[in-house]
């Protein structure tokens, strides 16, 4: 293995074909995005240089500030529930005394293998102001309160990234629940004899333990949120208005709709320099050391 392992041809043998097909794949087009948004160009002609004008018009556009206030709603509201509920779940199942784990592990998880499109299209009926289950549900109580949250400029994208943070739960449940089964027994068995029982236990010792996966769940979780589109796309559209557009959103309205792709170009270039931001800063406040046991 030594000897393999400081054999210089070797290694690029391994290595260069995955760093060619990564730069193909993800470098380049991520420099073309950047290279296209310093350019006025509608997708076909060859474009004017018109350098950082993009960038200024969109500093100045108020759908911009829109979409990068939904993008930051979205991924705060990801990162509470799908991590916080993924936390509640993954601990209580993780209890050796807890029964029918196989088939509540099985449930959280299956919204994560659906078809967003199905999801969305569940959500849409129950969320219908008509016949929706949640105003059945508000009738059969006796309330004369009716929803009409997706129709609603104040509630629309809150509603949808609970729609979101419902279906991919079941994924952060899957690898917090991972961790939390990786922490060895004899360090809560340590907290049961100086008196730390069942969640204090699990804050003391199994939480700070599972730092790393925090960490990971955490740049899922925020990303996801800065990158969301397809629910709003599928759900309404951007509306009510441009009320539910995201970075993700104005970039397809700009390109795809308008034809407008350097303004497209520039919207997609601030959002992988924010998705990067937010990425580096996690990485850094979180989990600084890794632990060992």
């Amino acid at each position: 293995m030594k000897s393999f392992m400081g054999n210089k041809l070797a290694i690029a043998i391994f290595i260069v074909p995955t760093l060619l097909l990564y730069s193909i794949i993800v470098f380049y087009p991520i420099l073309q995005v950047f290279f296209r948004s310093l350019y006025e160009w509608d997708g076909l002609s060859e474009g004017t240089f018109i350098f950082l004008d993009n960038y200024k018009q969109l500093f100045h556009d108020h759908i911009f500030y829109t979409a990068l206030y939904n993008g930051l709603v979205f991924a705060g509201i990801l990162a509470v529930l799908q991590i916080g509920i993924g936390t509640i779940l993954a601990l209580t199942i993780a209890n050796a005394k807890f029964r029918g784990k196989k088939i509540l592990r099985i449930s959280y998880f299956i919204p994560v293998v659906l078809s967003i499109t199905v999801v969305c299209q569940l959500w849409l009926a129950m969320y219908n102001s008509e016949y929706g289950l949640f105003n059945k549900i508000f009738e059969a109580l006796g309330l004369s309160y009716r929803q009409d949250w997706l129709t609603n400029e104040k509630t629309a994208i809150y509603v949808i990234a609970l729609v979101n943070a419902w279906q991919f739960m079941g994924y952060h449940f899957a690898l917090l629940l991972a961790a939390a089964k990786s922490v060895p027994e004899q360090y809560l068995e340590a907290a049961r004899i100086d008196g730390a029982e069942g969640w204090k236990a699990h804050w003391k010792i199994t939480i700070p333990l599972m730092s790393e996966t925090y960490k990971y769940c955490l740049v899922l979780a925020v990303t996801g949120g800065l990158n969301a589109f397809a629910n709003m796309f599928i759900m309404t559209s951007g509306g009510p208005g441009t009320t539910t557009y995201t970075l993700t959103y104005l970039m397809y309205r700009s390109a795809f709709r308008v034809g407008e792709f350097g303004y497209g170009s520039a919207a997609a270039a601030f959002l992988v320099i924010e998705c990067l931001i937010v990425t580096l800063a996690i990485n850094r406040l979180i989990a600084r050391e890794r632990i060992t046991y």
